[in-house]
C-alpha cells in the first residue's frame, strides 16, 4: 500500500512543476483530484507543534502574526538506515540534514514568491523529509485562519486566507486535519467552524485536540475525546505539545514524545484513552487513512486523466501541427534529429537503455495470468450444456455424438479469450507509446525545437495506433480461427462412450443425464484449455511481428514521406514559430505529458497489485 502514497506525492510534484496546484487555470487540473490531507487550525492553535510531533523534527518557521503564509506540501517517506534529511522541490539537488536551515528556507522561499510583505500565496511549497523515525505520510500545511489583519497586512488577509483554505478543504478528496486547543471553547474553534461549513455529517474531518495539559485545574477534555461533545465519523486525537519553555531550551521531540505517552497513561481521566492518544498515534492513524482514500479514489481518478488525455489532445490537434519548413539545409537538420529520436527509441526496444524488458513482462507474466483468470463455469454450468446440447440438436436429437453443441460450448468459451488478447496488445502498445516519451525527452536536440518535438511525437504515436489496429486484428484472427475450425485429432483420441447418453422415453429437455453432460463439459475444458496453450506462444508471436518490429522498422517512415512534400517555407516553421503559440503548444503538450506520466504511474501500481 506504500506505493500508493508515493504515487499522489509524484503527482503532486508533477502538477507544482507545471503550475498545477488548484488554482482558477484554463488547463485541465489534477491536483484537485489527488486526495490530500490539509492541516486547518486557528493561529496559537499548536497546528505547527502538531505537524513537528509528527515528523519529530524542529523545522517550521515561529514567530507572532502569521507565519505560515504559503501551503506547505510535506511529505514523509519512511526509509532504512539511521539517516535523516530534507528534500525542496524547487532545490532538487540540495540535501539538508540541519533542519534549522530547513526552517530558515522555508521563510526565504516564502519571501522569494511573496516578498518580504505579509501578503499570501497559493502556489505550494514542497518538503520531503526522510527518515527510518516517520511513517509515509503526505500533509498540506495552510496559513493559519485569523480575526484580525496585523500591521503591513491588507484587511482583507482575514477572508483571503479563509478563502485559500476554504478552496482546499471543500474539495470531496481532501481530508481535513482541524487542530483545536482544548483551553477554548470548541464552540469558539476556528478550525471546526470553518470543517462544519465544508464537511457537515464529519465524514471527512479528523480532530486533533491540543493544550490538554493547559486547561484549567478540575476540567478535563474527556467528553471531547470520546465524541460527546462533538461527534465526528472518526475518533478525536488528543496530543500534548511541547511548550513554550520547552522549545526554548531545545527539549528534543523524543523526550517530548516520551513526556506525551506518560502524560495519557498516568492521567486518570484520560488512562483508558492512551492507547489512541499522542501525536505518534495520530501518524500511524493518518497514513492507514490516506492509503485506504487513495485506494479508492483511484478508479475515478484513472477516469479522469483519461478524458484529459483527450481532451488535451483535442486541445492541440485545434492548434494545428505547425506548417513545416525548407528545403535543403533545414531538411537534413529535421531528417538527423529524427534519426537520432529513432536510434535512441531503437536502443529501448534492443535493451541497450531499459524500457523493452517490459514487453516481455506482459507476454511471460501478465497475459498468462488473465487467460489463467478467465472462468469458465458460466459457459460450462450443467444447465448451459443441456441448454447449448439441447437447442443444438433441433427437432431431432443426435444420433450418435452431439456435434453441434460441442461446437457451440467450444465457441462460447474461446470467445471470451479475446479480453486477455486485445489487452495484450493494450499493455504492449502503451509501452511502446511510453517508450516514445523517454526517447523524445532524451533526445537534447527535440528540446530546442518545441514544434517539431510535438510533431515527432504524434507522427509516432500515430503510426503505433496503426500498428496496434493491426495488430488487434491479427490476433483477434488467431483466436477466430481456433472458433472456426476444430483440432479433430482431439476428439479421436477420446474414449468412446458405451452409454450414447439419453433416454428416449425421457422429454427432449431432460433425456441427458448429469453423468453425460457433465462429461461433455470436463471434454470441452480440456480442449479449451489445450487451445489457451496455443494461444499463449502464438499471440505473442503475432504481437512482437506486428507492433515491436514494426515499430522497429518504420516508425516514423509516414512522416519522412510527407516530410519530403514539403516546400522550405513549411519546413522552416518546424524550427521556428510565433512565441504565442509556441507557449501554448508547450504548455498543452506539458501538460500532456504530465497526465500520460500519471496514467503510466497508476497503471504501474494496477499491474503490481
Amino acid at each position: 500500500m506504500e506505493n500508493l502514497i508515493s504515487l499522489v506525492n509524484k503527482l503532486q510534484r508533477a502538477c507544482t512543476a507545471l503550475g498545477d496546484h488548484g488554482e482558477e487555470s484554463a488547463l485541465p487540473t489534477l491536483w484537485d483530484s489527488l486526495p490530500a490531507i490539509a492541516v486547518v487550525g486557528g493561529q496559537s492553535s499548536g497546528k505547527s507543534s502538531v505537524l513537528e510531533s509528527v515528523v519529530g523534527k524542529d523545522f517550521l518557521p515561529r514567530g507572532s502574526g502569521i507565519v505560515t503564509r504559503r501551503p506547505l506540501v510535506l511529505q514523509l517517506h519512511r526509509i532504512d538506515g539511521d539517516r535523516e534529511y530534507a528534500e525542496f522541490m524547487h532545490q532538487p539537488r540540495k540535501r539538508y540534514t540541519d533542519f534549522a536551515a530547513v526552517r530558515k528556507e522555508i521563510a526565504d522561499e516564502t519571501d522569494r514568491e511573496t516578498g518580504r510583505s505579509k501578503q499570501i500565496s497559493p502556489v505550494p511549497i514542497h518538503l520531503s523529509i526522510y527518515s527510518p523515525y516517520v511513517v509515509n505520510l503526505t500533509l498540506i500545511d495552510l496559513p493559519g485562519l485569523t480575526k484580525v489583519a496585523v500591521e503591513g497586512q491588507p484587511d482583507s488577509i482575514v477572508q483571503d486566507i479563509e478563502n485559500m483554505v476554504r478552496s482546499y478543504i471543500e474539495k470531496p478528496n481532501c481530508i481535513i486535519l482541524a487542530v483545536s486547543p482544548a483551553n477554548q471553547d470548541l464552540a469558539t474553534s476556528d478550525a471546526i467552524k470553518i470543517s462544519r461549513e465544508v464537511d457537515p455529517k464529519g465524514e471527512r474531518t479528523f480532530g486533533v485536540l491540543t493544550k490538554i495539559d493547559l486547561m484549567d485545574k478540575g476540567t478535563d477534555a474527556v467528553d471531547i475525546l470520546e465524541g460527546r461533545s462533538y461527534r465526528l465519523q472518526h475518533p478525536w486525537v488528543g496530543v500534548v505539545n511541547r511548550s513554550q519553555q520547552d522549545i526554548n531550551k531545545n527539549v528534543d521531540m523524543i523526550a517530548a514524545r516520551r513526556r506525551e505517552r506518560d502524560y495519557f497513561s498516568s492521567t486518570p481521566e484520560y488512562k483508558h484513552l492512551a492507547p489512541r492518544m499522542g501525536s505518534e498515534y495520530l501518524a500511524k492513524m493518518l497514513s492507514k487513512h490516506l492509503e485506504q482514500v487513495i485506494k479508492s479514489r483511484i478508479p475515478g481518478i484513472q477516469s479522469l486523466i483519461t478524458k484529459t488525455i483527450a481532451e488535451l489532445e483535442t486541445e492541440l490537434n485545434r492548434l494545428g501541427k505547425p506548417i513545416a519548413n525548407d528545403a535543403g539545409g533545414k531538411l537534413y537538420t529535421i531528417m538527423e534529429i529524427c534519426r537520432m529520436f529513432d536510434g535512441i527509441y531503437k536502443e529501448h526496444l534492443d535493451g541497450v537503455r531499459p524500457g523493452g524488458e517490459k514487453v516481455y513482462h506482459v507476454f511471460d507474466n501478465q497475459f498468462p495470468v488473465a487467460i489463467k483468470r478467465l472462468q469458465f463455469d458460466k459457459q460450462l454450468s450443467m444447465e448451459n450444456v443441456r441448454k447449448l446440447i439441447t437447442e443444438a440438436d433441433g427437432y431431432q436429437p443426435h444420433l450418435i455424438a452431439p456435434e453441434q453443441g460441442y461446437r457451440r460450448l467450444i465457441e462460447s468459451c474461446l470467445v471470451s479469450i479475446r479480453g486477455p488478447a486485445e489487452a495484450a496488445v493494450d499493455a504492449v502498445h502503451a509501452i511502446l507509446k511510453d517508450l516514445v516519451r523517454k526517447a523524445i525527452s532524451e533526445t537534447h536536440e527535440l528540446k530546442q525545437f518545441p514544434t517539431l518535438r510535438v510533431e515527432v511525437s504524434n507522427a509516432a504515436f500515430e503510426s503505433l495506433d496503426k500498428m496496434r489496429d493491426e495488430s488487434k486484428k491479427n490476433t483477434l484472427k488467431l483466436v477466430d480461427m481456433e472458433c472456426s475450425y476444430l483440432t479433430v485429432d482431439f476428439f479421436r483420441k477420446l474414449p468412446q462412450d458405451v452409454e450414447k447418453g439419453g433416454n428416449p422415453s425421457h422429454s427432449i429437455f431432460d433425456r441427458y443425464n448429469d453423468s453425460y453432460l457433465r462429461r461433455i463439459g470436463q471434454t470441452v475444458l480440456s480442449y479449451v484449455n489445450m487451445v489457451c496453450a496455443t494461444l499463449r506462444n502464438s499471440i505473442p508471436k503475432s504481437i512482437v511481428y506486428c507492433q515491436v518490429r514494426e515499430a522497429k522498422r518504420s516508425l516514423l517512415d509516414h512522416f519522412f514521406t510527407e516530410l519530403g512534400a514539403r516546400e522550405m517555407k513549411q519546413l522552416s516553421k518546424l524550427l521556428d514559430e510565433d512565441p504565442a503559440v509556441m507557449e501554448r503548444r508547450t504548455n498543452l503538450a506539458k501538460r500532456l505529458e504530465l497526465y500520460r506520466s500519471a496514467q503510466a504511474e497508476i497503471d504501474a501500481v494496477a499491474w503490481s497489485k
